[in-house]
């Protein structure tokens, strides 16, 4: 718990507008004019003159499921926002000074990935192509990838270790906090409390006696939305708040639309689960396992070789099970002569902010030039 009493310099941050390309037209009708909020250290304007002057290596936040980088900058009681944890590690000498990015990545769906959907938008591409060049441009940056790293939490830290496999062009070192893996263990638990709220929006009420199966869920056996999940959307939108269990289920729906996009289904994407007997849908679910970042480590080894710098670290009482896919993800990239730190602490997946005092310095050390 740290005191609002800093001694030592803030730094800038600065909220620029940025009109994004990719975005324009997504599929979810999501804003394509965006603000950034971009973090410059104390020793950023130190010695500059007429855009001259030290260059710095960029870190990019990726935050969690129903989050925006924009939340990372906003006053916390008791606590530190990200640019006041860097400032006082910066001070601590626990890492030297970096520029910290904040982009909005937040849908109409809660979030995303931060990858490449036909259903959402392509966030990776966002990042990569649009974001980061930008920054590049308008700050004095060390515009080369091996000064240049990302982290998160939960979706964050999933986007992190993805894009260290897809996108290590892009990224030297990524640090990934108690990110989704082991999906059979992630959300597959969850899917029966998921089918639970949808089946409130059931097109037609379940009338008492003779229940046909077979007509039942007629459209729904391939993973496709009877009307359902459109009811459903289109309720919570227009909702003041939403219930646990709505979050939960719109978490999923997230999911659905970012590991199995069909621009033929409804929606854009298919479920894995049959909606009406509650049945796993094998195809679809081997779908979603090809984004599963324990099975995708086989294919990107050249990859995950090339970073400067792994950090994985997860609570050993993480309440979506996350610490056993960390510890499978820890395990194939050991078993791959992958280069990694695997930490745990004594916690859940909530309020664990308190573990970035351990990789942003891991990250800086990593970029450092």
């Amino acid at each position: 718990m740290a005191l609002k009493r800093p001694k030592w310099k803030p730094g800038t941050t600065v909220v620029l507008e940025h009109v994004s390309k990719v975005l324009k037209g997504n599929p979810l009708g999501d804003p394509h004019v965006r603000k950034l909020a971009v973090w410059l250290p104390a020793e950023y304007d130190e010695g500059a003159t007429k855009g001259r002057g030290r260059r710095f290596p960029v870190i990019v936040d990726m935050v969690g499921f129903t989050g925006s980088g924009l939340s990372h900058i906003a006053w916390k009681n008791f606590g530190e926002n990200v640019p006041e944890r860097a400032a006082r590690l910066i001070h601590e000498k626990k890492m030297g000074p970096a520029i910290f990015v904040f982009p909005d990545c937040f849908t109409a769906l809660g979030g995303n990935q931060y990858v490449n959907s036909s259903a959402i938008g392509d966030y990776a591409d966002y990042l990569t192509k649009e974001i980061v060049p930008f920054v590049d441009r308008e700050f004095r940056t060390l515009a080369s990838r091996d000064h240049r790293g990302c982290f998160g939490k939960s979706s964050g830290g999933y986007g992190a270790i993805v894009h260290g496999m897809k996108h290590a062009d892009t990224w030297g070192a990524i640090a990934d906090h108690s990110g989704d893996a082991y999906f059979d263990f992630v959300y597959h638990h969850d899917w029966p409390n998921t089918l639970g709220e949808l089946s409130k929006y059931r097109p037609k009420k379940i009338a008492p006696g003779a229940y046909d199966v077979k007509k039942a869920e007629k459209g729904v056996a391939k993973g496709l939305d009877d009307g359902r999940v459109r009811a459903f959307l289109d309720s919570v939108w227009k909702r003041p708040k939403l219930s646990g269990a709505e979050g939960h289920a719109l978490m999923n729906i997230c999911m659905a639309a970012t590991y199995d996009p069909d621009p033929k289904a409804p929606n854009g994407f298919r479920l894995p689960f049959n909606l009406e007997t509650g049945e796993r849908l094998e195809d679809a679910w081997k779908r979603w396992l090809k984004h599963d970042p324990i099975h995708m480590v086989a294919k990107h080894v050249k990859a995950l070789k090339s970073l400067r710098g792994i950090y994985i670290d997860c609570g050993s009482r993480d309440q979506y099970h996350i610490h056993y896919g960390s510890r499978i993800l820890s395990k194939r990239l050991a078993e791959a002569g992958i280069r990694h730190t695997y930490e745990e602490f004594e916690d859940n997946h909530s309020d664990i902010d308190y573990r970035m005092d351990v990789s942003l310095p891991f990250l800086y050390r990593a970029l450092a030039p």
